[in-house]
């Protein structure tokens, strides 16, 4: 095992114990409101009392452009979001660094969609440092431009490691996954 990829696993299994933890804590603590004007966006969590950090809104910033990106299929700008030596994992899949991902499956994707929408998102994180943990919840919906193929409708989850150089933050490992929507029989 690459040290690389037993980095990625040691801050997976991390981001999804602080997810854990954290929905837990959530699950305990009494219902509360935001009043206008508060921290809270919706699709985050915070606990009673929380405010929003500098550093904890510039992560978001940064998860939340890579998002839009992707619903915009515009990703010329996404490459500056990721540091050059991140790691990506998808689908059970390494696919190497952000640059790689982006020239040899995302960006080639794009050819073929007419559409992605992003619904129910949902965002936690948690910053200890230089390091932050993101975990996200979604459902997506792709079209495509040949419109005899059928559109694609997931439920994903992406976990994701950014870490702040300097004053900059930006994401170091992502990884995603989805499986095909359970509906209501």
């Amino acid at each position: 095992m690459s040290f690389r990829s037993a980095l990625a696993g040691s801050a997976l299994a991390a981001v999804l114990a602080t997810s854990a933890q954290a929905q837990a804590q959530a699950q305990t603590q009494a219902p509360h409101s935001h009043a206008p004007g508060s921290a809270h966006t919706p699709g985050s969590a915070h606990a009673p009392g929380h405010a929003q950090t500098a550093d904890e809104a510039q992560v978001r910033t940064v998860v939340a452009a890579y998002k839009d990106a992707i619903t915009r299929m515009d990703v010329s700008q996404t490459p500056a979001l990721f540091w050059e030596d991140s790691a990506i994992f998808e689908n059970g899949g390494v696919e190497g660094t952000f640059a790689y991902y982006l020239e040899h499956h995302l960006g080639p994707e794009f050819t073929d969609l007419a559409g992605f929408e992003f619904r129910n998102h949902e965002m936690t994180v948690e910053i200890d440092g230089d390091t932050a943990f993101v975990s996200e919840t979604y459902t997506y919906h792709i079209t495509f431009k040949d419109t005899a193929r059928e559109p694609i409708e997931r439920r994903g989850v992406a976990t994701s490691v950014l870490r702040k150089r300097g004053d900059e933050w930006r994401f170091a490992i992502y990884h995603s996954s989805a499986r095909p929507l359970r509906r209501a029989t």
